[in-house]
């Protein structure tokens, strides 16, 4: 089985927190990820899944079910489905502080984001933490299975799948699941070819500048409900909105958000891209290896942290610029072992005063580029910005 670095991060907020909620997509490990602490905590703890009419049956009377399991860690699997549980889990746990009981007393899942967190903002605030459980990242595969991490994408079962055909069947069946029966419960009713018809569109444009009102005459529809879905597709985690950098530079700077498919391998499911070969053969390639570098960029940063990316009209671009505190980290991203930076990386790098410059490429080695600029692999950025602006980074 593959050990997954939230785990450790899941048992420390356990133990800070009266509640936890760990959001991601479906399939993406959260259940497992669970079900792990499970043989590791004493009491064992209770876990039921509110897809599953037995377990929301026993919640009838929640007041007095949680009551009698007050000494476990309760875990709620699809909490969204409950929304009607979140005032009863803040009387629960105001009542258990009141008793000396404040940690650990229950971990919800969701399968969305934004949805999830309006539900819950007032009524657990400052009871709860949350954090998000991406598909697999680079830094938790071997190093020599990493091209198939990015062909295959996050997802567990599609990552272990057998062989690639095997991969892609499981993605496409993802694919249709979701369009059918998860987006469905978020929201009023869209049709699923339309929707699958826009995920599809924004995969060829992978990790393009958002063009609204391109996309909606494409698609003959008006620009809100193209909005309303690709806002749709976002609560569910599915897509990533990268900002442009708000600095002040004075040049003219685009204003529009980057839009990225999170995982590399929905990506090239949409695109019936089934093996490394079909995907460097195709023009998405580059700007799949880019989304695939953000997405375990974005799912390590620490705490305070913020990402954009970099462009103006004049040609300046950076692919990420990541900020925390007096640090700024300029970051080119290129699939080749062997980059190439134009004249746009370091005009851009002047224009942020980019404390510190990069290029993460496909390859194996770290070595110094120039200019004051370091080219590392994926794996050692990642390192490098879990311990961005600690005194011992030089």
């Amino acid at each position: 089985m593959l050990q997954r670095s939230a785990s450790k991060k899941l048992s420390g907020l356990l133990a800070e927190f009266p509640a936890v909620g760990l959001l991601g997509p479906r399939q993406v490990g959260k259940t497992t990820l669970a079900m792990g602490l499970v043989e590791a905590i004493k009491p064992t703890p209770l876990y039921l899944d509110l897809e599953r009419p037995s377990d929301l049956a026993k919640l009838q009377d929640p007041e007095t079910f949680l009551d009698h399991h007050s000494d476990k860690l309760v875990i709620l699997d699809e909490i969204q489905r409950s929304p009607d549980l979140f005032p009863i889990l803040r009387s629960v746990i105001d009542v258990r502080r009141r008793k000396g009981q404040r940690y650990g007393q229950f971990l919800v899942l969701g399968s969305a984001s934004l949805d999830l967190l309006r539900q819950t903002s007032e009524s657990l605030a400052g009871r709860i933490a949350y954090m998000e459980l991406t598909g697999l990242l680079a830094t938790e595969v071997p190093i020599t299975d990493l091209d198939r991490l990015w062909v295959r994408g996050g997802f567990p079962e599609s990552f272990l799948a057998k062989d690639d055909p095997a991969s892609m069947r499981w993605r496409l069946q993802f694919i249709s699941t979701y369009l059918e029966r998860e987006v469905p419960q978020f929201g009023p009713r869209i049709p699923a070819v339309a929707l699958r018809r826009l995920w599809t569109m924004l995969a060829h444009g992978q990790g393009s500048q958002l063009n609204m009102a391109k996309l909606a005459s494409a698609m003959d529809l008006a620009a809100p409900t193209v909005k309303r879905y690709i806002e749709l597709l976002e609560d569910l985690l599915l897509i990533r909105s990268l900002r442009p950098w708000s600095g002040n530079v004075g040049k003219r700077m685009v204003k529009t958000p980057k839009v990225y498919i999170r995982d590399s391998g929905l990506t090239h499911a949409l695109l019936d891209l089934t093996t490394w070969d079909d995907v460097l053969g195709h023009p998405v390639a580059g700007s799949s290896w880019e989304g695939f570098v953000i997405e375990n960029l974005m799912a390590v940063l620490p705490q305070g942290a913020s990402a954009w990316f970099y462009r103006t009209s004049g040609g300046a671009e950076l692919d990420l610029v990541i900020e925390q505190g007096l640090s700024r980290y300029a970051i080119e991203i290129k699939r080749s072992s062997a980059p190439k930076l134009s004249r746009g990386f370091h005009t851009a790098c002047e224009d942020i005063r980019a404390t510190h410059k990069f290029v993460v490429h496909s390859g194996r080695d770290a070595y110094p580029f120039g200019h004051g600029i370091m080219a590392v692999p994926l794996q050692e950025m990642m390192n490098i910005i879990q311990t961005m602006g600690q005194p011992s980074l030089h």
